[in-house]
């Protein structure tokens, strides 16, 4: 049973639950399995209809719904091409404003914190429909259109550009604020526990994601632009290498 169709329903139904508040543990016990049951019907895309449609009734969401759902997400963009990537960088008034669209920010909330004329606000807002990051409504209301899981091209233009442009300049800070924070460690640990690491971190970054859309229906002066970095690699510095044998 497990197809890309399969995994793209699983993955709306798991959104719709988390969205009403369900955790594993509720489906493990609506459905009289155990919680590690479930994630494995939910890993390997081996749910029955019957226990899909017990799911969803427990949610108030009818089954059709859930199709309808995710046909909507599978239209939406989960990556831009190398191509329109690197248009972006070439211009940083529609970079910005494409990273503020992303972030929420509505047309008077991008004018009234960035020094943007409106024509050319409008022009940048224009070319990001084009591209079907958003579209652009009447009385210039934005929605977005790209899909919860988007994500920039892994090694692509924009995060080269970030990485020359702003590393340097992340890192520079003292991280003293009570809103800051950086933890750096090392240590001897196995493949496996790489992978099982790796897969925190992207749980991390999931829960990044699901806050900014928490957050997303509080007033503007209410949110502040935060940057979450989280890396791993298998790597030694080379302070010590003139005594490596």
């Amino acid at each position: 049973m497990n197809h890309p169709q399969t995994n793209a329903l699983i993955a709306t139904l798991k959104r719709q639950l988390k969205a009403s508040g369900k955790t594993y543990q509720d489906v493990a016990t609506l459905l009289e399995l155990s919680e590690a049951s479930i994630k494995r019907l939910f890993r390997d895309g081996e749910i029955s209809l019957p226990r899909l449609e017990k799911i969803c009734d427990a949610i108030d969401l009818e089954f059709t719904e859930l199709i309808q759902q995710m046909s909507r997400e599978q239209r939406q963009l989960s990556q831009l091409t190398r191509e329109q990537e690197q248009q972006l960088i070439d211009d940083t008034p529609l970079l910005l404003v494409a990273i503020c669209c992303i972030n929420g920010y509505g047309y008077q909330d991008i004018l009234d914190q960035y020094q943007l004329e409106p024509t050319l606000l409008i022009q940048k807002l224009a070319m990001l429909d084009r591209l079907h990051v958003i579209e652009l409504l009447p009385n210039n209301r934005i929605k977005l259109r790209i899909a919860p899981n988007f994500n920039w091209l892994p090694g692509g233009p924009i995060q080269q550009f970030f990485h020359q442009r702003i590393k340097q300049e992340f890192f520079q800070a003292s991280f003293a604020k009570s809103s800051d924070q950086l933890l750096v460690t090392n240590g001897l640990i196995s493949t496996q526990s790489n992978g099982e690491l790796q897969q925190r971190m992207q749980k991390l970054l999931n829960e990044f994601t699901d806050q900014c859309r928490k957050d997303a229906s509080l007033p503007l002066d209410q949110r502040h632009g935060t940057t979450l970095v989280v890396a791993m690699r298998q790597w030694q510095s080379s302070l010590f290498s003139d005594y490596q044998r």
